[in-house]
């Protein structure tokens, strides 16, 4: 499974270009040939996936039963926008404006890597996000997730 790693901070082009760091390229090596997936993501943001993440993705999506509402109703939800982005000549994509609409993405944008794919957000909404109370709710948050868990000997 893919481990991509690093925090981005990239600028748009007006008519909503950017340009892929070369430190997460590197880490895509197949990048090139069969492009990336731009979804929305849960939150008010986006999400990058590799080719090949997004393929097992929608695989386990097209296992879903679809005789259920609810199964739909996520499917539908979770593919709604979903784009294939190539990279120019230059090692840019181009973000379709609603989804750049959707996330409030203007001009500064913050690539954070998650295991095998890129959350895509407006620096504004990032910074406001990470800047909450980060050592108290951090805390927190690692022992109601991470509490319970024996790591056998790591962490």
């Amino acid at each position: 499974m893919l481990q991509l790693i690093g925090e981005f901070e990239c600028k748009l082009d007006a008519k909503g270009r950017m340009t892929l760091p070369a430190a997460l390229k590197r880490q895509l090596p197949d990048v090139e040939r069969e492009g990336l997936v731009v979804n929305r993501g849960f939150e008010k943001h986006l999400v990058f996936y590799p080719r090949s993440e997004w393929e097992l993705i929608t695989k386990k999506l097209s296992s879903l039963n679809q005789f259920n509402q609810r199964n739909r109703m996520f499917v539908r939800a979770f593919t709604r926008g979903a784009t294939e982005l190539s990279l120019d000549a230059s090692g840019r994509v181009l973000i379709p404006k609603g989804l750049l609409e959707y996330a409030g993405i203007g001009s500064e944008v913050v690539l954070a890597s998650q295991f095998n794919k890129i959350e895509v957000w407006s620096k504004q909404e990032y910074d406001s996000l990470m800047n909450l109370d980060v050592e108290e709710d951090f805390a927190a948050l690692a022992e109601e997730v991470m509490g319970g868990i024996d790591f056998q000997g790591g962490l």
